[in-house]
């Protein structure tokens, strides 16, 4: 049966000669997998595989059979809002990254969920469009993205107290303490005086917080690539 939907790209792998099998976060059906023949062919007349990009935002028409079947098909594809600065911003470019693994581990319903999709696709949006103040958005977004997911704090004690109960190593300073709980009161675009030692401490202790709550969420391979775009 077809089916429209948007989508939002997050990964894919070759498979055999020239096809992919995709993995999109979709708002009619949640994480959902596709496979798409012969987009990495030579003789392909159009650049299909770049839909694939991660974070691409689709308009799609799917071909679902039945709920158990673990791969679909898509019968149509285009993207509804191209990017303008994202793929050619190093340091853009790396954020995205880190967003997208951190969605591939941690989306896992096979439902639909309307408010989990549309905050997805703002963040995007307003990371694409962000001209200044977004070097802390991967931290925003993960501070966000926990309430979505189930489990976000309201205050940084709560948060804190949370962290000293699982045997978090490290004691935040002053600073980290209220860059924190700014971060918790507010969206993306907060400008806040930061240093890079800092930045990271915070963002470790979200990754921390992150594994108590999602099982098996293990190594976060982007870190390195953040380590090296945020200065």
């Amino acid at each position: 049966m077809l089916h429209k939907t948007r989508g939002i790209a997050l990964s894919y792998i070759r498979y055999r000669e020239s096809s992919i099998i995709a993995k999109i976060y979709t708002e009619a059906f949640g994480i959902q997998t596709y496979i798409v023949n012969g987009v990495r062919s030579s003789k392909s007349k159009t650049n299909r595989i770049a839909f694939f990009q991660p974070l691409t935002l689709l308009d799609m028409v799917v071909y679902h059979k039945r709920k158990e079947d673990s791969i679909h098909r898509i019968s149509e594809i285009k993207c509804y809002a191209p990017f303008f600065t994202i793929p050619y911003d190093v340091t853009k470019s790396g954020l995205a990254l880190f967003m997208t693994e951190m969605l591939g581990k941690t989306l896992r319903e096979e439902e639909n969920n309307e408010p989990l999709f549309h905050f997805i696709e703002q963040s995007v949006l307003y990371l694409d469009e962000a001209e200044t103040g977004f070097e802390n958005f991967h931290i925003q977004f993960l501070v966000q993205l926990a309430h979505y997911l189930g489990f976000g704090v309201e205050t940084v004690h709560d948060l804190e107290s949370e962290l000293k109960a699982n045997h978090y190593p490290h004691l935040p300073d002053a600073q980290e303490h209220q860059v924190t709980e700014q971060m918790l009161e507010n969206g993306y675009g907060l400008s806040v005086a930061l240093d890079r030692t800092r930045r990271a401490n915070i963002l470790e202790k979200m990754i921390f917080f992150y594994k108590i709550h999602m099982e098996g969420l293990g190594e976060i391979k982007s870190l390195d690539v953040l380590r090296e775009v945020l200065r």
